[in-house]
């Protein structure tokens, strides 16, 4: 006989990006992101502009994603929302939509934690990309998030290494106002490093003890070492840009894979993915890349659509949840801070 086909609508509203997906067993229909232009001018996310923004963007965007399915909603098995972590307003939205829609179709509902969505987005099917085989590592690098995680099964997950201050994303986004680059301005660090000389500009990496993480230091690194040179050459980040780019983008590459490579070599476990979106810098993926020949690593990196925000990894998330039957109800709330093994 058989096996029924589930099909998953997942929401994403963590930060900037309202997303919506239609999951169909483990194959992806559509996965519609909505960007919002409007923080641009303030070098940053503002969070009341960003759930304004949703408000305006949820209903469309959600649309948009069944049609292009080619599904009728009513055939829809259970809503994956993310419940956290992330800005709080940006969540209420998300949230708030899916108990509504939820409750209108009579579906269940699935509480995603974002980072979960991260990790998983590795198992949704694609036919040009093998999946990672259990137990595997995963450095999940973005704005907001620095971590190694040890991935036993789809539903249990062990936080090795975290950042213990600022996110290697938010190194690089800051790195990049340092250069007078618009946010976000890590895609464009990365751009320019790719002309630059990576080895021309030496900065300080911190001594963290164990499999964590620290940028703090690095980020006042690189702003005393601006100030310094620009108080003597006023066009000094005009003329070296690509080479500052290139340096700066090696020094924070250097970071996260030294750690990678600690935890690798203690646990003995070469299966090793990145996720995140830091994992679409170009310098990291073929860093990791080059393990597969020099460490015997087998290397698994996601699709550019599925390394930021995005609807697909809550979906694919709620897949697994919805077999485990793992529901919430209609008293559910967002969580701004949310620790990873909440589910």
């Amino acid at each position: 006989m058989r096996q029924k086909e589930t099909i998953i609508l997942g929401i994403e509203s963590s930060c900037d990006d309202t997303s919506a997906a239609i999951l169909k067993n483990d194959t992806i229909l559509s996965n519609i992101i909505a960007g919002q232009d409007v923080h641009h001018e303030f070098g940053g996310v503002v969070p009341e502009l960003a759930s304004r923004a949703h408000l305006q963007n949820i209903v469309p965007v959600v649309d948009a994603a069944i049609k292009k399915s080619g599904i009728q909603k009513e055939e829809i098995d259970a809503i994956a929302f993310t419940k956290g972590p992330g800005l709080l307003g940006s969540l209420v939205v998300g949230t708030s939509f899916a108990k509504t829609f939820a409750l209108a179709l009579d579906i269940p509902l699935i509480d995603v934690n974002h980072m979960y969505g991260h990790v998983l987005a590795h198992f949704i099917n694609d036919e040009n990309k093998s999946m990672p085989r259990m137990p595997f590592l995963c450095l999940t690098v973005s704005g907001g998030h620095t971590q190694i995680v040890l991935i036993k099964d789809y539903l249990d997950m062990q936080v090795l290494g975290t950042t213990i201050d600022d996110a290697a994303g938010e190194a690089f986004d800051k790195a990049a106002k340092m250069l007078g680059f618009p946010y976000p301005g890590g895609p464009l660090i990365d751009k320019f490093a790719r002309r630059g000389d990576e080895n021309k500009f030496k900065f300080s990496k911190p001594k963290v003890p164990g499999y964590d993480f620290s940028f703090s230091g690095l980020k006042t690194s690189i702003l005393y070492f601006l100030q310094k040179q620009e108080k003597e050459n006023s066009d000094f980040i005009k003329e070296n840009l690509e080479d500052l780019c290139a340096s700066i983008q090696k020094t924070i590459v250097d970071i996260l894979i030294k750690q990678l490579e600690e935890v690798v070599n203690d646990l003995g476990i070469k299966e090793v993915a990145i996720a995140g979106g830091v994992s679409a810098n170009s310098e990291l993926r073929n860093r990791i890349i080059e393990k597969k020949d020099s460490a015997g690593w087998n290397v698994y990196i996601p699709r550019f659509e599925y390394c930021t925000d995005n609807a697909a990894m809550i979906a694919i998330t709620g897949k697994f949840m919805f077999e485990k039957n793992l529901f919430t109800n209609q008293s559910v709330t967002a969580m701004a801070r949310m620790p990873f093994n909440a589910k």
